[in-house]
């Protein structure tokens, strides 16, 4: 993928300080473009953003996404050409513990951000990144499509069904109106290198697995479409990219791995055991009366390949295996900004 498109450009990120968000300024950053981003201090300890140094790089401000006066200042201040929305609560099980922040967060937190676009002429492409979980799940065998009902289930995927109605509501009233394109991007789970959050299945992984201990797993069977971070990312750069060319492609896509890379949570784990070797197991912790989630979701990803021409890249193998090659280079204490910079330009040619 060319990204020639965002040297020079100003690019403003809201949750940077977060895993993908860190993993984002960082190619942005290769990429030649002036990132501003706009976050929360970074939720866990360690954290990718600390490790990778992204602030040393960016014009990193310290922002609550609920805070429309300072968003709307920073906007001001920066005028940025490119926004892409990443702050959330992101965490189904945080949502059932404090749903009004989840829906503080998730819903205000893009009538904030579209509020900032429809202030700033300066936007010329905007994306909104939402989730696959935002569907009505009917737990069904085949992938959901762009058409389907918004209903997410929990708190935090029910906010994120919102905030896709928040954004559609100011394409309609405000920005077919201006000079800006406006998509939204539902992206499945997400692995990679330096994803440190808790109730997830990766990281639960790789903190047993440096611990000599068992991996815990509570939904073996449970099927979502996994991918490495670096695909969604690429997905989002280049729906901004394409939409900025031509606004007839702003729209609402689906961004996920192939069918075939669509597994249960049983096989991720078993593919991540046999990755890091060293005698690593897991074990199935399947819990009665849990929290609902949902034990069956895949997406259809036509649209995004049809109009847009993006494709993953890496399978579900090479996901795992680029994974753990970064775990494993922290677990050594060695430079893991190294290690982002070579799956960086092994995925992007740059």
């Amino acid at each position: 993928m060319d990204l020639s498109f965002y040297k020079g450009k100003k690019v403003l990120v809201t949750g940077h300080t977060g895993f993908k968000g860190s993993w984002l300024c960082r190619i942005l950053v290769k990429a030649g473009a002036e990132v501003t981003g706009y976050s929360l201090v970074p939720p866990t300890t360690p954290n990718l953003f600390s490790m990778a140094d992204v602030e040393n790089n960016i014009n990193s401000v310290i922002g609550d996404i609920r805070d429309l006066e300072h968003l709307k200042k920073v906007f001001a201040e920066t005028q940025p050409e490119i926004v892409l929305h990443l702050a959330a609560q992101p965490i189904v099980r945080d949502s059932y513990k404090d749903p009004v922040y989840t829906y503080e967060t998730n819903v205000m937190g893009t009538v904030n951000i579209c509020e900032c676009v429809r202030l700033n002429p300066c936007v010329k492409s905007f994306l909104n990144v939402t989730t696959d979980k935002v569907y009505h799940n009917n737990e069904w065998a085949w992938g959901y499509r762009e058409n389907e009902p918004l209903d997410g289930y929990d708190p935090y995927s029910n906010s994120k069904s919102c905030s896709e109605l928040v954004t559609h509501s100011y394409i309609n009233s405000f920005f077919n109106d201006m000079d800006v394109a406006v998509s939204t991007a539902r992206a499945g789970n997400v692995i990679g290198g330096g994803d440190f959050s808790k109730d997830r299945i990766i990281p639960d992984s790789v903190k047993a697995c440096c611990n000599k201990q068992a991996i815990f797993v509570r939904n073996p069977f449970s099927i979502r479409p996994y991918q490495h971070v670096l695909e969604p990312l690429s997905a989002y750069l280049w729906i901004l990219y394409k939409q900025s060319i031509d606004r007839s492609l702003a729209d609402s896509y689906n961004v996920g791995p192939n069918e075939d890379d669509c597994v249960t949570t049983k096989e991720l784990v078993s593919l991540f055991c046999e990755a890091w070797g060293e005698g690593a197991r897991w074990e199935s912790k399947a819990q009665k009366n849990a929290l609902h989630e949902a034990n069956f979701l895949k997406l259809d990803c036509s649209k995004i390949k049809s109009r847009l021409g993006w494709h993953p890249i890496w399978d579900i193998r090479q996901a795992v295996a680029a994974t753990v090659d970064w775990s494993k280079v922290w677990q050594s204490g060695n430079d893991v900004s190294s290690e982002m910079d070579i799956q960086i330009k092994k995925y992007f040619g740059f």
